[in-house]
């Protein structure tokens, strides 16, 4: 009796090759992947930092801060958790910078992006928990994009399994880097077997925890970085199992991978932060914003720049903004009346607990000290010259000082 071959019905396929040549340049399938991913967060991240108020573009100068900082700290995370590549016995030790070859770690990632979207979100004067909240379901997208730089090199694969989205994983050349290995007929040369495509359930995940974020913060108006918290307890929970089915080289500690521990720790920070913190969503209005220029009230028309004024307003960055209610940011939006400038600051930097710019205390003492030097003839001259309505609106024209 001859028994058929265990043949699998239906199984993934994986590219045999990650990078292709346009001239002398090497297009790398591991890089175009986190690109494409860098642009989707962008995207997400821009529409919901306009729809809490900041003003147009302000991701792209997040962006310039956060992606060299978060590659960066991935790289260092790879590298310290993995040393015995670069500096052990057969390490090679200029091959830590051989980013393009794969070895990001997310944790890393995280924190450098996280420090890079701090200063520009400080140079910006738009409060950091504001920056997290509205990358929230950005970054687990961009993630899943990612992974797919994963399959294209081959890597990161689960056990071995018999199910029909098993995975097939080619022999990666070492001597001709992203390129699998050859057999004499010239054909990809396949390791035994099927394999779980971890990278694949990871992309999924991600996608769920984008989906779980955008309802619940829809839902519960998260703010004060709990979106944030979020997310990061919904990709640690996933991220532990998968870890678990992975077999590719890694520390292990007490008999579990580095990552399954690690992952566990952030799942219970971001936990307790998110049980922890209360607070409505913030929402923003820009302070000083440059008033728009106006024709000369002469009739000059030498004196009018015809060109600027075809060319149409252009956007004004503002220098800082100011956390309101969404009450009050409704009616900003509607009727375009700034509200009450809060009256709670700090003595030290003349802020509110989240960095949002007011009007700063000394200020006001030594205009108050000014007022009492005045004579009182100057005052009640002033006085007379000066209608009641037009004191009580200079008092209130002054813009908040930007924390700089």
């Amino acid at each position: 009796m001859t028994h058929a071959p265990m043949t699998p019905l239906a199984a993934l396929p994986s590219p045999s090759t990650a990078v292709w040549q346009l001239g002398p340049v090497p297009i790398r399938a591991y890089a175009l992947c986190i690109i494409v991913g860098i642009v989707v967060a962008c995207l997400v991240t821009e529409r919901r930092l306009r729809q809490r108020g900041v003003a147009p573009g302000a991701v792209l100068d997040i962006a310039v801060w956060a992606v060299p900082t978060g590659i960066i700290g991935a790289r260092i995370y790879h590298v310290i958790t993995s040393p015995e590549k670069y500096f052990g016995a057969d390490g090679q030790p200029l091959k830590a910078f051989a980013i393009w070859e794969g070895g990001l770690g997310i944790w890393g990632a995280v924190a450098g992006g996280a420090l890079g979207a701090w200063i520009a979100a400080r140079q910006l004067g738009i409060p950091f928990a504001v920056v997290a909240d509205a990358l929230a379901p950005g970054l687990p997208l961009a993630q899943a994009v990612g992974r797919f730089g994963n399959w294209f090199n081959n890597e990161l694969y689960g056990g071995r399994t018999s199910l029909p989205w098993g995975l097939e994983v080619h022999v990666m050349d070492p001597d001709n880097p992203g390129h699998a290995l050859r057999d004499d007929a010239g054909n990809a040369v396949l390791l035994p077997g099927l394999y779980h495509p971890t990278f694949l359930y990871e992309a999924l995940w991600n996608i769920g925890v984008a989906a779980l974020v955008l309802v619940l913060d829809r839902k519960l108006r998260l703010g004060k970085g709990r979106a944030f918290a979020l997310y990061v307890m919904g990709y640690t929970v996933g991220r532990f199992w998968i870890e678990l089915m992975r077999t590719d080289e890694a520390n292990h500690i007490l008999g579990l991978r580095l990552n399954v521990w690690t992952a566990a720790l952030v799942f219970l920070g971001a936990l307790i932060y998110f049980l922890r913190v209360r607070g409505p969503r913030e929402y923003l209005i820009p302070v000083g914003t440059p008033a728009t220029p106006v024709p000369p009230a002469g009739g000059d028309v030498s004196q009018v720049d015809l060109s600027a004024r075809e060319a149409g307003p252009r956007a004004v960055a503002p220098e800082g903004y100011r956390v309101v209610s969404e009450e009050q940011f409704r009616a900003y939006q509607e009727t375009g009346a700034v509200p009450d400038e809060p009256t709670e600051t700090t003595p030290e930097d003349g802020t509110e607990g989240d960095g949002t710019a007011v009007a700063d205390p000394d200020d006001r003492a030594e205009s108050d000290d000014r007022a009492e030097r005045t004579e009182p003839d100057d005052r009640a001259e002033s006085d007379e010259r000066t209608e009641p309505d037009d004191r009580a609106g200079a008092a209130g024209a002054r813009p908040a000082d930007r924390d700089s």
